[in-house]
């Protein structure tokens, strides 16, 4: 099995980027998008968001495979880094609640390179008030954390041939938004707010990091 890594960097509509069907094979993909864009969790309804707040900012409200909740995407202000590899993979684990591990783990010593130390959350899901809403607002094992707020965030989706990892951080966080996004009853600000853990670092530095770190 070919273990090199296929990487490559993508920029536009994240609604598109997240249907594409990749490829059996190992590839790491750094998406940005050219839009706001709201990403819902797969099994999150289309009343979970306020459709007047998205229209009259301009977000685009789209939806991916992975399950959580939704994530807020600003050009320019994330590190999204897609992760596929193929069944037999060293890297693939069958325990689907351990599989993220190696994931965060990537992220875990690209930050600790650029002097952000980050903590991989090893145990179980854990929800908080909001989880259900907003994806940083829970816990997935794999994800990188500082103290009890979130560094990194992990989605994977799994076929039987290969499984993909969204995996995410924000240079910027805007909990104003993301809490006026979400239909009433909505969380406020200052419940978001601690919640995540911005990168200090800029993008194009995160990624090299990230891509010297590939297993």
């Amino acid at each position: 099995m070919n273990r090199e890594w296929t990487v490559e960097y993508s920029r536009g509509d994240a609604a598109a980027f997240h249907a594409r069907e990749p490829l059996a094979r190992r590839s790491a993909t750094f998406h940005a998008v050219d839009r706001a864009t709201l990403v819902l969790g797969s099994a999150q309804k289309d009343d979970a968001v306020d459709s007047r707040v998205a229209d009259g900012l301009r977000i685009d409200v789209v939806r991916r495979r992975s399950g959580g909740g939704a994530v807020l995407l600003l050009p320019d202000e994330f590190v999204w880094l897609d992760l596929v590899i193929a069944l037999g993979d060293p890297l693939w684990v069958a325990d689907v609640g351990q599989a993220m591990l190696w994931v965060g783990e990537l992220w875990r010593a690209a930050l600790a390179d650029l002097g952000v130390e980050g903590d991989i959350h090893t145990r179980g899901l854990v929800t908080g008030d909001w989880s259900r809403q907003v994806c940083f607002a829970g816990v997935g094992t794999g994800e990188v954390m500082w103290a009890s707020s979130k560094l990194v965030g992990i989605a994977q989706r799994r076929t039987r041939s290969w499984a993909r990892f969204q995996s995410m951080a924000h240079l910027c966080w805007r909990p104003e938004i993301v809490a006026a996004l979400v239909a009433e009853p909505r969380p406020a600000t200052a419940e978001l707010a601690p919640l995540v853990t911005c990168v200090s670092a800029t993008a194009t530095d995160l990624q090299s990091a990230l891509r010297a770190r590939l297993p």
